[in-house]
């Protein structure tokens, strides 16, 4: 059973429809010692075709349509934030103060990209606010791992230990994320059964007509709502004023959606007037911090039946962790993956944030199976991952001595038809040989063929194209992100 087999039953997809994925195999596509690759062709894959399938169901096709999944294009789009350029500019990427820095027993590492996340990290570890990166590394070198955890932590603020994959295995956590679903999923009414308007003219989208409020930020929400747009969606970003988003990371993830700021208290009747005719709310803040705005799934769907609520979290909804933040590389450094790409004693890291955009092209496939399943039965429907359980999914075959976790427990590929691709050499479209590295995680695939350049209110983008492909449908966004925060809060 493949990873694509395996994550397309966690989805509730029709097993039947597998015969209508084909991949493109590039061995030196995202190397690493983990499954990364596959993993990551896995979450794409059933993305696509669960994009695939509302389409066909939307314009009355005879059969799904046939759907490629390409190595070379998904390694591309999973390190699209590296690949990002905003008028010939390289991205800014992680903070100084966001890194692994050595502590007296181990190793920790920290988030400080935004602002407060780094006042919260000094004040922590009572240092001014001016402090410099040597400083902070003084600092952590007389302390524990866990007790800098601990302390961050207990100040809002993001630092993790690095674990083991047996350390983390131990943990409470870690037994309660590995007893869930990779994608858990429900319903919480017997609404009626959804009507479509009909879809017609190409290319085929399967969420056109629908409306998405994106209440996600950093990467995994973002990436799922960024393939709703794609598919034709009317995705409205909403963030909190007092909340600025990073430049660079916005121009990544903002294609094919607008982006408008609202206080949810201040300007509950606005967003109480979105919500009227949303269909699809999707979250990304950590568990709870949105139920006092009646933003739970049970209290969406009382106020708009039908309503699909799309969550995506760190640690899960549950069990001591359930109420941390966390970011791709803290769960990488808390599960024990950092420790096995580590090397000489070092932790290391996955080629990509892997976490990160596998969990978000799962939520969007699971997004699109729950529009599917209304069509045929009706009721408001949530869906919920987190990048731990994508993270146990990745860990799993580790443990067992190979990628079963990701196959599902069989290395075959017998329901997918797979074409070996190998490619030459290559620079890449103007690309450094260290940019192409980072791409392949370390191998030759060239991403030119999947990059593209599109001109933005925010200056020439050179940009990942998505992955998400099968026959009829979109190559690439209709918008280009425009400045954060500058759309009017109303739908198209």
């Amino acid at each position: 059973m493949t990873g694509i087999k395996f994550a397309w039953s966690e989805l509730g997809g029709d097993p039947a429809l597998l015969a209508r994925v084909s991949t493109v195999v590039r061995e030196d596509a995202l190397r690493a010692r983990l499954p990364v690759r596959d993993l990551a062709r896995a979450c794409v894959g059933v993305c696509a075709l669960a994009g695939a399938e509302l389409g066909a169901r939307r314009a009355g096709l005879p059969e799904v349509p046939r759907v490629r999944v390409d190595d070379a294009a998904v390694a591309t789009a999973f390190t699209g934030e590296r690949v990002l350029l905003v008028d010939g500019r390289a991205p800014v990427a992680f903070a100084p103060l966001s890194r692994f820095w050595r502590t007296a027993d181990g190793w920790v590492r920290t988030h400080a990209n935004y602002p407060h996340h780094r006042a919260r990290l000094l004040r922590a570890l009572a240092l001014p606010q001016d402090t410099d990166p040597a400083a902070v590394e003084a600092s952590l070198a007389e302390r524990s791992a866990l007790e800098v955890e601990d302390t961050v932590y207990a100040a809002g603020g993001l630092a993790v230990a690095s674990r083991t994959p047996d350390e983390w295995a131990a943990q409470e956590q870690a037994a309660m994320v590995a007893a869930r679903p990779l994608v858990e999923r429900g319903r919480s009414d017997e609404t009626r059964v959804r009507t479509f308007a009909p879809l017609e003219g190409g290319p085929l989208l399967p969420a056109a007509g629908l409306r998405v409020l994106d209440l996600t930020r950093v990467l995994a929400g973002p990436v799922a709502t960024r393939t709703l747009a794609l598919l034709g969606a009317d995705v409205l970003r909403v963030d909190a004023p007092q909340l600025p988003e990073l430049p660079d990371q916005h121009a990544d993830t903002g294609f094919g959606k607008r982006s408008t700021l609202l206080d949810l208290t201040a300007d509950r009747r606005t967003f109480e007037d979105l919500l009227a005719t949303a269909d699809v709310v999707v979250t990304g803040y950590r568990p709870g911090a949105l139920d006092r705005f009646g933003l739970s799934p049970e209290a969406l769907a009382e106020r708009r039946p039908g309503l699909v609520v799309a969550q995506v979290s760190a640690w899960g909804a549950y069990g001591p962790w359930g109420g941390r933040r966390g970011f791709d590389s803290l769960v990488q450094v808390a599960t024990g993956i950092a420790t096995v790409e580590g090397a000489a004693g070092r932790p290391g890291a996955l080629p990509a944030q892997a976490l990160d955009h596998g969990t978000g092209y799962l939520l969007a496939a699971a997004v699109l199976r729950a529009l599917t399943e209304q069509s045929y039965d009706g009721g408001s429907r949530f869906v919920r991952v987190a990048l731990a359980r994508t993270a146990a999914w990745l860990t799993e075959g580790a443990r067992a001595g190979g990628s079963e976790a990701v196959h599902g427990g069989g290395a075959g590929h017998g329901d997918v038809r797979s074409e070996a691709v190998r490619m030459d050499e290559g620079e890449g479209k103007g690309m450094t040989k260290a940019q192409e590295r980072q791409v392949s995680g370390g191998g030759s695939v060239d991403p030119g063929p999947w990059l593209a350049e599109t001109d933005s209110p925010l200056g020439r983008l050179r940009h990942a194209l998505p992955p998400v492909s099968f026959d009829g449908g979109p190559g690439d966004w209709t918008r280009p992100p425009g400045p954060w925060g500058a759309d009017p809060a109303r739908w198209l």
